[in-house]
């Protein structure tokens, strides 16, 4: 899930912190300032999310679990990559197309 987040927003950061009594909080930043954080008072309960800036991270992790559970895989499982001999990778599929 992360390697197609990395495709939606390259850049973006993950943290996580597990609390005592098993709650969690994950933050999700990126460069233009978009951020997020979900938190959890327990294990297995719907996560608090809070998230600004000029994009919805969580939105976009969101979309990629959507796409993760009607799709049976990501959308870059079994891409190709070409490794060029400058140290180039570049990769297309669908809406996306990177340099690595």
């Amino acid at each position: 899930m992360h390697s197609t987040l990395e495709l939606e927003a390259p850049g973006i950061e993950h943290r996580s912190e597990q609390h005592e009594g098993g709650g969690r909080t994950m933050w999700t930043a990126h460069p233009d300032g978009s951020w997020a954080r979900a938190s959890t008072e327990r294990p297995r309960a719907l996560p608090t999310v809070h998230q600004g800036g000029p994009r919805r991270l969580r939105d976009l992790l969101t979309d990629v679990l959507d796409r993760l559970i009607t799709g049976g895989e990501l959308p870059v499982t079994g891409d190709r990559v070409t490794i060029t001999p400058d140290g180039q990778t570049p990769l297309s599929r669908g809406r996306w197309s990177a340099t690595l």
